[in-house]
């Protein structure tokens, strides 16, 4: 019996077969080993002599390679059931691109767009350890607040370059003789780098230069390098929220605290709905069989207290009989209501 809708064939037992081997942690540090000894091996060619081509570096480069490929076409077995989410991966289209290009013919007839992409290998790297996908994750998500951040810079830049020239063209032309020269001074100024000698300089001329070069440091040392932290701690923090979400997907049994307490009190609201709906027939039933004691009966709809029978059907003092063809519908309300677990009475 399959789910409509649901994705059935023999993909999709495929897909689950190669998702258990490639997100064991034995697959990932077989992975991570491949890429470190790549590096090591990238490394070890150094000491060999330009266009040497024997010996038995070259067969375990292509034995690397071969391992690569191997690792890139499980991952894409293993989200056969669902393509689209190999390619919404980024470390996979990552992957997936260098084993590629080193593929193609004109990638192996040169040498340096070669070295280039087995270089790319070890940055995989990054994809096998949490701690440095966090990092990676960061900068990708740092850069929209980093483009604010620099437009802001520049123009703090611009604005007390111009300023500078004007004022120390003639008395320092070493440092602001010209727009560009007096930009790339402030620049090593931020980072406080000879900013002591700048303002013994600027004393000489005026005191009024120690306000020009205090507030540069203030905005520009200061300011600035704090908002860039402030940037980059935000985007970390949202960079492990994305982390830790991305582990309990690959593991549904380990869930936060939360998310049970929600289950606990979505099964408790369930019972208390099935109790109710439970007592909601039982009362539809005893009314289709009596429906003046029902109707009277204090709690069951009825707002007079209870009196005596009137004899031959007639309505008791203060209340009003139902009318007869409220039966019908209040049995097939009563054959209706049934919760999971409760008979139907017919």
């Amino acid at each position: 019996m399959t789910v409509e809708g649901a994705p059935t064939g023999w993909h999709v037992g495929a897909a689950a077969r190669a998702r258990r081997v490639t997100e064991s942690r034995t697959f990932s540090g077989v992975v991570c080993g491949l890429i470190l000894f790549n590096a090591v091996l990238l490394g070890a060619e150094t000491y060999l002599s330009p266009g040497e081509t024997t010996g038995p570096l070259p067969r375990l480069e292509a034995l690397l390679l071969a391992a690569f490929t191997v690792e890139i076409v499980l991952r894409a077995v293993a989200c056969a059931d669902r393509p689209r989410e190999f390619f919404r991966d980024p470390w996979n289209v990552f992957d997936l691109a260098v084993v590629v290009l080193t593929h193609l013919p004109v990638t192996q007839g040169n040498a340096t767009i070669l070295r280039l992409l087995r270089l790319l290998r070890v940055a995989r790297v990054a994809r096998m350890m949490p701690q440095i996908r966090v990092i990676v994750t960061t900068v990708g998500r740092s850069l929209p607040g980093m483009l604010g951040f620099l437009a802001l810079g520049v123009l703090i830049l611009y604005v007390y370059g111009m300023v500078g020239w004007q004022v120390f063209a003639v008395h320092d032309p070493e440092r602001f003789g010209t727009l560009d020269r007096a930009v790339i001074t402030l620049f090593l100024l931020a980072t406080f780098d000879g900013i002591g000698a700048a303002v013994r300089d600027g004393l000489e001329i005026s005191h009024w230069t120690l306000l020009y070069y205090g507030s540069y440091v203030l905005f520009a040392g200061l300011m600035l390098i704090n908002l860039l932290i402030g940037v980059v701690v935000g985007s970390m923090d949202e960079a492990r929220e994305a982390e830790r979400r991305r582990l309990l997907d690959r593991e549904p049994g380990a869930a936060p605290p939360d998310r049970e307490e929600n289950d606990r009190l979505l099964r408790e609201n369930v019972e208390l709905l099935r109790r109710t709906l439970e007592e909601m027939e039982k009362r539809l039933a005893g009314r289709s069989g009596s429906p003046a004691r029902e109707i009277d009966r204090p709690g069951a709809g009825g707002a007079l207290p209870p009196g005596p029978p009137a004899p031959n059907g007639a309505p008791p003092p203060g209340g009003v009989a139902p009318p007869a063809e409220v039966d019908a519908p209040a049995r097939g309300a009563g054959a209706r209501l049934l919760t999971p677990g409760v008979p139907g009475r017919r």
